[in-house]
């Protein structure tokens, strides 16, 4: 006599749940994904590559103008007050206005746009609205936005920044 022993039910099989957990979790992986995708944007896409080479090439343009001017910045930095001593190699720079762009290198949030007014001879005066602290990228150019001096620094420099058109911060 052949005994029959009890057949478990299909849920309680372990071969169904060995065979049947990868497929599952590549099907949930796969659904998350594509919650994911849809809901982000993609910022780091650009449409146009040859406009994006067009503009780089305007700024390569940009640091040559400087280098050939020979331009050379002080900036101290007195609370939300910063002086600026703008000099090229033809003697004190006589711009009507700066701008000094600081990108924070993590939240553009946090970027500023500081305009200095001429005070005198190649001196020019900036005021903040907000503190900074940390590291920043700094992007300085003139009111026809032929040239640029650009960098990196820690700012606010205790002893001040000096900017030279090869784009090494000395402070």
């Amino acid at each position: 006599m052949t005994e029959q022993a009890p057949i478990a039910p299909w849920y309680r099989q372990p071969w169904f749940w060995f065979l049947t957990i990868f497929p599952l979790a590549a099907i949930i992986w796969c659904i998350f994904m594509i919650i994911v995708a849809t809901n982000l944007e993609d910022t780091m896409v650009t449409d146009d590559y040859s406009k994006e080479g067009r503009g780089i090439n305007m700024e390569i343009a940009r640091d040559q103008k400087a280098k050939d001017l020979g331009m050379v910045a002080e900036m101290r930095f007195d609370d939300r007050t910063i002086a600026l001593n703008l000099s090229t190699d033809n003697g004190p720079a006589d711009f009507p206005y700066l701008v000094l762009n600081l990108f924070h290198p993590t939240l553009a949030d946090l970027d500023r746009t500081i305009q200095f007014q001429k005070t005198g001879t190649g001196q020019y005066s900036g005021k903040m609205l907000e503190d900074i602290d940390g590291r920043w990228y700094y992007d300085l150019r003139g009111p026809d936005n032929q040239w640029r001096l650009k960098g990196e620094a820690w700012l606010p420099a205790d002893n001040g920044i000096t900017v030279s058109s090869e784009g090494a911060a000395k402070g």
